[in-house]
């Protein structure tokens, strides 16, 4: 188990990210997924109240709705710690002091909980003033309804300044951060964010850890994501330099007798400051590919080749 930043929660080091929840698996699914990835010694689950109102006929809400149903069905919320995120569901966007106020009740609800261990600001809002937010998710755990607080998609600067204005002004400062990190993008996190995160003692979950499937090695041409659901996602991954990437995971998963996605996570582990991935699984056969990344040993050659190969992607 590893400790987020200054708080008292220790996790499993991978996140299980919930984003297909309601999108590509079903209720049904869903709660097989959490019921494995707990029983593999799992518990943090990553959402947000936005997902999955980017598929088709989905609104925003599903994917907590379908926690929230796990939750009253098996009388287990004790047993997950639980991340959500507020500022892009169509009907709270933003992330001004109402906004978030109303945001995480609805989410409440839908997650059929009394509390949020983990609440994330999801993307920053330069309409409102900084301060005006900073207070508006100290108020939600002065009120009991959110243990701790998070940023996502925050710029360096930005992340200083929330953190600054927190310190001034004795609000609840963050614990997380969430980047868009992986081997094959690295510029969101490093080195800006990873020197903020450093300093302040913050806890890292990278997000498209396996870059929307392009690091689990099923896409190896352009044609292979034509028409699946993350096909927009995924191709912005592609390059020489990044199928390169994925032919050493390969290579190494092959070495070891592993799954690629095991080892491109092993990876993300390896590095300063990741508490835990954040991978989501469609199917239950896709979880132990994840769940085994904490256990998985890159030895020093292997982790300088994949590091050196991905330097050259942004190259």
């Amino acid at each position: 188990m590893t400790r987020i930043g200054t708080s008292d929660l220790d996790v499993f080091p991978l996140a299980l990210g919930a984003n297909t929840f309601g999108w590509t698996s079903d209720e049904q699914d869903s709660h097989r997924i959490i019921e494995s990835f707990l029983g593999a010694g799992g518990s943090l689950i990553d959402t947000a109240d936005s997902y999955s109102a980017f598929a088709p006929g989905n609104s925003g809400g599903e994917s907590e709705t379908v926690i929230g149903t796990w939750f009253t069905s098996t009388g287990r919320r004790d047993d997950v710690v639980l991340a959500t995120k507020v500022s892009q569901h169509p009907q709270f966007k933003g992330l001004a002091a109402g906004t978030v106020a109303a945001a995480a009740d609805a989410s409440l609800q839908r997650l059929q909980t009394d509390r949020i261990d983990l609440y994330y600001a999801h993307f920053d809002d330069a309409d409102t003033p900084l301060e005006e937010t900073v207070a508006a998710f100290d108020a939600l755990v002065k009120a009991g309804k959110v243990r701790y607080v998070g940023i996502s998609n925050y710029t360096a600067e930005r992340a200083r300044q929330w953190i600054d204005i927190a310190q001034r002004e004795g609000f609840d400062a963050p614990v997380a951060l969430q980047p868009h990190y992986n081997l094959v993008h690295r510029r969101s996190y490093e080195p800006e964010l990873m020197e903020v995160a450093e300093k302040n003692q913050l806890g890292v979950f990278p997000y498209f850890a396996l870059a929307s499937g392009f690091l689990t090695g099923k896409y190896r041409t352009r044609a292979d994501i034509e028409g699946t659901p993350r096909a927009a996602m995924t191709s912005g991954y592609f390059s020489d330099a990044g199928l390169e990437v994925v032919g050493a995971l390969a290579d190494i998963a092959d070495a070891h007798g592993s799954a690629i996605p095991t080892v491109a996570l092993a990876w993300l582990l390896s590095r300063n400051g990741i508490v835990a991935p954040i991978a989501s699984a469609s199917r239950l056969e896709q979880l132990t590919s994840l769940t085994d990344a904490p256990a998985f040993s890159l030895t020093a050659d292997e982790l300088d080749r994949l590091t050196a190969l991905s330097d050259k992607v942004g190259e």
